[in-house]
């Protein structure tokens, strides 16, 4: 009989760099923040979002729209 573990994943916060009315921004539960036309600055603020999340307990993850986090 094959045994199978399951892991339990918490839940965690998303934020999202993504395209939205013409520029880059944030989105995190389903609000949008850190409006930009610069891709890295959204990234950024991105980040710096998830950082005050995860200090305060909650593990995030952040995405970015069109990139899979792997270099080819």
């Amino acid at each position: 009989m094959l045994r199978i573990r399951m892991r339990m994943i918490p839940d965690r916060a998303v934020f999202t760099v993504a395209r939205h009315n013409g520029v880059w921004a944030v989105e995190h539960d389903g609000e949008f923040f850190g409006h930009s036309s610069d891709k890295e600055v959204a990234k950024a603020e991105a980040c710096k979002r998830a950082r005050a999340s995860q200090d305060k307990g909650r593990p995030c993850q952040v995405r970015v729209s069109g990139e899979h986090g792997f270099a080819g």
